[in-house]
């Protein structure tokens, strides 16, 4: 599979042609890992009001963008991070971030117990419709991918809700919004926004712009994903591979920003 494949989930939403699509899941699942889908029918301004929120937050001093700095979160692992301080494989990341993740109140008991990944979100005061975009997305964007592991389930010859029974009837969800800023042509041989690795949980969703970025490492070598705005890349994790014990591959990927501009992503998973 020299490419990544294209598959219109319009169906599966509907709760139409399950085991069409899920066929076409589990093909591109057991050699890749990765495929684009369309038809996913997130409406545009959900994800061009988070871009807008984003692109004002950035905008911000990094005094201003401290105030809700990662450490203030806790276990929870909410809030803001500067460039460079993330690392993968030991070396930095070119991004700047927010996490945030299922927004639960303080006196949830998971929250109460201090169990890692769980507590409230870290919302900014500037820009005023941060809280709003990001409620929106990850409404809209759970939501579909609830959908796709129905599509997932058939492929795999289980009924449609198995994962929604077994699993996400009550998700974790973790949602990460990432500015990358350009990568300079002298440093392409040291410098990655995010370098080699592999997703740890069921699956990731992430929307798509204008600008190609983000490598595959397929059976053949390293695959540009190429840009489809519009559209949403959805990869398997570690989770899922061990759970089929192979059968589906989590697969290394990197980005590097190389559109000479500031890129934003916002991968769910």
């Amino acid at each position: 599979m020299a490419t990544i494949p294209v598959i219109d989930v319009a169906p599966a939403r509907r709760g139409e042609r399950l085991d069409t699509v899920g066929r076409a899941i589990d093909a591109a699942c057991r050699e890749v890992g990765f495929v684009t889908i369309v038809g996913h029918g997130i409406a545009p301004a959900v994800v061009g009001d988070l871009t807008a929120a984003a692109q004002a937050f950035f905008a911000l001093p990094d005094a201003t963008k401290a105030t809700i700095a990662m450490p203030g979160g806790g276990r929870a692992w909410r809030g803001w991070f500067p460039l460079g301080a993330e690392l993968t494989a030991g070396r930095p990341d070119g991004k700047e971030g927010i996490y945030f993740g299922t927004d639960l109140p303080a006196d949830d008991p998971r929250v109460r117990a201090g169990t890692p990944l769980h507590g409230p979100n870290r919302y900014p005061a500037e820009p005023p419709g941060m809280r709003r975009a990001v409620e929106a997305y990850l409404a809209a964007v759970t939501a579909l991918g609830q959908d796709v592991l129905r599509a997932m389930a058939v492929g795999l010859g289980l009924d449609a809700d198995w994962f929604v029974r077994e699993l996400t009837a009550d998700p974790l969800v973790l949602f990460r919004i990432f500015r990358y800023p350009p990568v300079s042509p002298g440093a392409l041989d040291e410098t990655w926004s995010v370098g080699e690795h592999t997703d740890y949980g069921l699956i990731t969703l992430l929307p798509q712009d204008d600008a190609d970025g983000l490598e595959v490492h397929g059976p053949a070598g390293w695959i540009a994903v190429p840009s489809r705005p519009g559209a949403f890349v959805v990869n398997l994790g570690d989770m899922l591979e061990r759970m089929t014990r192979g059968r589906w591959v989590s697969t290394s990927h990197r980005v590097r920003n190389l559109s000479g501009r500031d890129r934003l992503a916002f991968p769910l998973f």
